[in-house]
């Protein structure tokens, strides 16, 4: 990610917008994680979510995949019971994709604002990412 001062060709390009998370139902799964740092279980975050079994293991492999996600199973059979939790590097994935979303928001504010832009003035300034 770019920091305060650097010059880029592309300003809104918005780099921290990764497709793992951007999904939609990755957001969603993701927020809901955050917001229960001791994980959910699978019927919960489903609920949560609004999405279905097939949907929500899908979305879980792929965020599972990249590190952002583990599952563990508790149990056996058809009593075992499937929980998710945010994992270290995820939280601090998600954060920085908020930032960005953040700078998404103050662009385009300061645009609904009557700021225009100025080709020698950008209003985009980024501030870097603490991890």
């Amino acid at each position: 990610m770019k920091t305060k001062g650097t010059k880029t060709a592309a300003p809104f390009a918005y780099e921290g917008l990764g497709r793992v998370i951007h999904e939609r139902a990755r957001l969603s799964i993701l927020t809901s994680l955050m917001t229960h740092p001791k994980g959910l279980s699978f019927v919960e975050l489903k609920q949560l979510c609004a999405l279905t079994d097939g949907n929500l293991a899908r979305h879980l492999q792929v965020l599972e995949e990249d590190g952002m996600v583990r599952t563990t199973k508790e149990g056996e059979g058809a009593r075992a019971q499937t929980t998710v939790r945010v994992t270290a590097s995820g939280k601090s994935r998600y954060l920085e994709y908020l930032s960005v979303l953040e700078q998404v928001v103050r662009d385009a504010s300061a645009v609904q604002h009557g700021q225009e832009q100025h080709d020698s003035q950008p209003l985009r300034r980024l501030t870097p990412v603490k991890t």
